[in-house]
């Protein structure tokens, strides 16, 4: 596998404040090697790489990565849980994992922004190869807008290539994709690639201006519903990062991480080692913040 540009970063928040490039060897966990434990597979490091970019290591397998990695130095490992759904109960045994109060909440959600769009909800799927241009025309000028794309450079890809591998998902039936819109514009949407019949999460995005309605959290309902109707899928993988959303609609989590591994040169160490220095600043600082109830006023500041 060839090396391609990463950015280590040094985050505030989501907000990047600091990056250092280098050409690393991206190697990621898929949902069923998780599961299973597996190795982490063979990818022999090119003369021109700096390392490689483990994601989604199983956080009982970070021990052995000295003996399968020997002679390279890691960076601190970001842990979070990999959330995932197990779709072999269907729909109705999904649902009943909820607690009362949080299936009335969440209909409740659903008829409010209904009734906001004029007392039914629009939500249209796009899964074959000729509907994805409606898709992208509906779904990209929203994703310019999110903070995913403005602040993290993880919107919504519109190139040609991302276009031409949606058509050949489309062709061979693995993809489904859907956009909730509210009195004619877009709202949400939701892009899902599958491998293997497993449905990974793989963009989100939704207009901020009605974030009080909850449309990705609507469109994520409507969407699992009609994915269950399928009968088809085994898991809904919410792939790398912890949140709030995924940790509501995940049946099950694994604990993971995501982490460097670079050559031992100085100029590599003293990259890993700031890094480190910086994030327990502002985890302390975050500490402090949320001690004096300021946290999340302050996160809401930097997302804009």
């Amino acid at each position: 596998m060839q090396p391609v540009a990463t950015q280590v970063r040094f985050l505030l928040g989501d907000r990047p404040i600091l990056a250092a490039r280098r050409m690393l060897v991206p190697i990621g966990y898929g949902l069923d090697a998780i599961l299973r434990n597996a190795p982490l597979p063979a990818a022999p490091l090119p003369s021109d790489a700096d390392g490689y970019r483990l994601q989604s290591v199983p956080v009982a397998r970070i021990a052995q990565l000295d003996r399968d990695f020997a002679g390279l130095v890691a960076s601190q490992p970001q842990l979070y849980a990999r959330h995932y759904i197990d779709m072999a109960p269907g729909h109705d045994g999904y649902m009943a994992q909820f607690s009362s109060k949080t299936r009335a909440t969440l209909k409740r959600k659903m008829r409010k922004l209904a009734d906001a769009g004029g007392g039914e909800l629009d939500i249209r799927s796009y899964h074959r190869p000729d509907q994805l241009d409606a898709f992208f025309d509906a779904a990209l000028p929203l994703s310019q807008q999110t903070y995913q794309a403005r602040l993290l450079d993880a919107g919504l890809p519109g190139d040609d290539g991302f276009r031409a591998e949606a058509h050949r998902l489309a062709r061979a039936d693995n993809l489904r994709a859907y956009v909730l819109f509210l009195q004619g514009r877009a709202a949400a949407y939701l892009y899902l690639p599958v491998a293997d019949d497993v449905l990974i999460y793989a963009y989100l995005g939704y207009d901020q201006a009605c974030a009080q309605l909850s449309p990705g959290t609507v469109l994520q309902m409507h969407a699992l519903e009609q994915l269950f109707a399928e009968q088809r899928f085994r898991y809904f993988d919410f792939t790398e990062g912890d949140g709030a959303h995924k940790a509501l609609f995940g049946t099950h989590q694994v604990q993971c991480a995501t982490l460097f591994l670079l050559k031992s040169t100085l100029a590599n160490r003293a990259l890993l080692a700031g890094q480190q220095r910086f994030n327990a600043a502002v985890e302390g600082t975050g500490a402090w913040l949320d001690r004096i109830g300021a946290k999340a006023r302050i996160r809401k500041l930097l997302r804009g």
